[in-house]
């Protein structure tokens, strides 16, 4: 399996090589020359696989070449042996038709230990067969951190840096950041957004004074592998509820695109999904794009769900090139003129492709607050302010009553307590398990937004490459 640019210009690598890279060279993003794809009775296997085994499984594809079998069913093992709850993934029920994919039972309690987990590992196994190291720098608008953080904190090969909004967050989330102390991590707080944060990130990959001295890369989910890793819960939720004889929809709360990317990867490789439901807040730009094309990035509006806070969403590129016949240079030039005005329009194929699979909707505050208290009220569930997003989408998505529809639980209810308790009525607390998180020791630097500042504090402080 090789990997080829969104842009058309960057060489094409093997999986480990696009692990290692992150972001293209020229600026895109990586995506499969070719989709593999299951036929109804290798779907049909899957059932009942515990879920390190259906991961190897359905993985196992995109990493040939690069990884044995045996090698990624370890990695796998490895990987969620850590999670809180048996299943990695439990699926529950709010009513006949929806359902609750709880996908916060990972060390950082966010679905994306469900990915950099495996990441952390496949890093580790890339780096020791070169014998080099590895320089990280990511930003988050909230879990994407302390997720990359808990997964490579103390490994030889690793520094990490992480960018997140000062004053942006949640306190639990930059506390799950800020006090793991241990000498290849650092945190930023930077003075902006999230989007000011992810337009360094990206500028570094291009800077040759940065990328001659250091193998950089990104633990964000421009990053292929972690991609590859969230299409694994798509296909444990709908084997339960009877993939590959049925279809299933999914609603996801997102803000730059990846974790519902991954629903239409799922879909490519032969998942029967009946839609994506794109669920954004009041950052809007994916809603207004797929409902009529304007992809245009206004001012970010803080809200309850900071995650999503969030203007420009990069693995939409991905969308916009596989829907736009793979025109890697015409894409180039789309992305070009987006990078200079901070607006666009899907062209009728990137529309009509897009709508295929895809619909979406808006939540507002009192949208979000309704649906939370909807499920704690009639179903006796607790969800963060995300997920309610999610399910807020779900709800209004008029899908056919056959079709079971799945709400991705995106976080934990306790990484959010004010909110939820402002919907609810009810304090939601942190699991034992990081029950102590507000005693712990904090340690990061604020830094002004200025990409020059953030380039010189990471040479500083990362190992070159060897």
């Amino acid at each position: 399996m090789d990997y080829i640019s969104t842009r058309g210009s960057a060489p094409a690598l093997n999986f480990e090589g696009v692990t290692l890279a992150g972001l293209a060279s020229d600026g895109g993003l990586y995506v499969p020359r070719e989709w593999p794809r299951f036929s109804i009775d290798e779907i049909a296997a899957m059932k009942g696989l515990p879920y390190a085994e259906l991961a190897t499984r359905v993985m196992m594809p995109f990493v040939k070449g690069s990884l044995t079998e045996d090698q990624l069913a370890r990695l796998c093992a490895d990987a969620y042996g850590s999670f809180s709850h048996d299943a990695v993934t439990p699926l529950t029920q709010f009513n006949e038709q929806h359902w609750l994919l709880e996908l916060f039972h990972g060390p950082t309690l966010a679905f994306k230990d469900v990915a950099l987990q495996l990441l952390g590992r496949l890093f580790e196994e890339f780096l020791s067969r070169r014998d080099d190291h590895l320089t990280i720098v990511g930003a988050t608008s909230g879990d994407t951190g302390s997720a990359a953080i808990d997964a490579v904190a103390g490994r030889e090969r690793i520094d990490v840096f992480m960018l997140h909004p000062d004053g942006r967050v949640s306190d639990v989330q930059r506390r799950q950041m800020t006090t793991v102390l241990a000498p290849n991590v650092h945190n930023i707080a930077i003075d902006g957004s999230f989007d000011d944060a992810q337009a360094m990130v990206k500028r570094m990959f291009g800077d040759t004074a940065m990328t001659g001295r250091f193998r950089i890369s990104a633990v964000n989910s421009i990053n292929w592998a972690r991609l590859m890793a969230q299409v694994v819960y798509y296909f444990a939720a709908a084997l339960q509820l009877g993939a590959p004889y049925r279809k299933v929809a999914f609603s996801v709360p997102t803000g730059n695109f990846g974790d519902v990317f991954a629903g239409y990867v799922a879909a490519q490789m032969g998942l029967p999904v009946e839609k994506l439901i794109v669920a954004t807040n009041v950052n809007d730009i994916l809603h207004r794009a797929l409902s009529n094309g304007d992809y245009s990035a206004g001012t970010v509006t803080a809200t309850d769900a900071p995650s999503m806070d969030i203007q420009v969403s990069s693995n939409f590129e991905r969308l916009l090139f596989l829907e736009g016949s793979r025109d890697g240079l015409a894409l180039a030039d789309q992305m070009s003129g987006f990078e200079k005005t901070r607006a666009m329009r899907l062209t009728n194929a990137q529309r009509e492709g897009s709508a295929a699979l895809f619909t979406s909707a808006r939540a507002d505050r009192s949208d979000m607050q309704n649906a939370m208290h909807w499920a704690a009220e009639k179903c006796g569930e607790i969800i963060d302010p995300h997920t309610s997003i999610g399910l807020h989408a779900a709800r209004a998505a008029g899908i056919d009553s056959s079709i079971p529809v799945v709400t991705l639980a995106t976080a934990h209810p306790a990484k959010f307590p004010d909110a939820v308790e402002s919907a609810t009525g009810q304090r939601p607390h942190l699991p034992a398990r990081v029950g102590d998180l507000f005693e712990r020791e904090e340690r990061y630097d604020r830094l002004p937004g200025d990409y020059d500042a953030i380039a010189q504090y990471v040479a500083e402080r990362a190992t070159p490459s060897a």
